[in-house]
């Protein structure tokens, strides 16, 4: 070997060195071990928002994950205290026209859905058989109820309900009616917990719209509730008129006030 070529032999050694042999295998481990993590998140988000095959309705899923759920919109405080106005609404700040006066806690508290609302279901929408999703809410909406009974039965108990009625239709309804999305297969209600925590979705207007159009300040039976209530001549707040009607917008987050009420007597026609 000649002199130049042995000096360009050792200048070869020098630049390559024994650690480089190694490094085509440590980039591969690397490369390995990312793809193993975003697995592992596709999996947990999968298993969270319900991965979907088909819908009526085409809405971008969303990945709802734990830190999400941590860096909510209350600031990552206790979900259970988020604040509201004068009126008692819940507020918003990035969707001030969405004013339930009812959070999810309290709509579970005050005894809805029969007690059936989270029971395990098959989605047609979804192809997907869900249960115990009960167990993504947080625990302090749940202090004291029988999940068994109030939460996640299969069986429609009407004495569940704070009105002691039977109110809302079927899931398989609600599916053939095009109203049910991926994200979301049980529904608007799970929609609001998932909202209430913080999620925001592509979905978020449709649903706003949805409430706003059965609960807001001239949603169909809120303004429904309103007339029979004057025209029985009975106080706002009397249980025994319309019972379905209450339940159905407690469902929707929605109890009737003193001034919803008189707001709403100034829209009402004389018979």
């Amino acid at each position: 070997m000649s002199d130049d070529n042995e000096r360009d032999s050792r200048k070869m050694k020098r630049k390559t060195g024994p650690d480089d042999l190694k490094a085509p295998g440590k980039k591969r481990q690397k490369i390995k071990d990312k793809n193993k993590e975003k697995s592992v998140a596709v999996k947990k988000s999968d298993a969270l928002i319900g991965k979907a095959d088909s819908t009526k309705n085409k809405v971008k899923l969303s990945n709802w994950s734990e830190d999400d759920k941590k860096n909510n919109s209350d600031g990552g405080k206790n979900t259970s205290e988020m604040k509201r106005n004068e009126k008692g609404q819940v507020v918003f700040k990035d969707h001030p026209e969405f004013t339930p006066n009812m959070t999810p806690k309290e709509v579970l508290q005050a005894g809805s859905f029969g007690g059936t609302y989270f029971r395990a279901i098959y989605s047609s929408v979804t192809k997907q058989h869900y249960k115990d999703v009960w167990q993504e809410i947080p625990k302090d909406w749940l202090d004291g109820l029988n999940i068994s009974k109030q939460v996640a039965s299969s069986t429609y108990r009407e004495n569940v309900n704070t009105y002691n009625v039977k109110c809302g239709g079927s899931l398989e309804m609600w599916e053939s009616s095009g109203w049910i999305v991926p994200q979301d297969p049980y529904g608007w209600f799970q929609w609001y917990c998932r909202f209430y925590q913080g999620r925001r979705t592509e979905d978020d207007a449709r649903q706003i719209s949805r409430w706003d159009k059965c609960a807001g300040v001239k949603g169909r039976w809120r303004q429904n509730l309103i007339t029979k209530v004057v025209r029985s001549g009975c106080a706002y707040d009397n249980p025994s008129v319309s019972p379905v009607v209450r339940q159905t917008l407690q469902h929707w987050g929605y109890k009737l006030t003193l001034e919803d009420y008189k707001e709403g007597a100034k829209r009402v026609k004389p018979k």
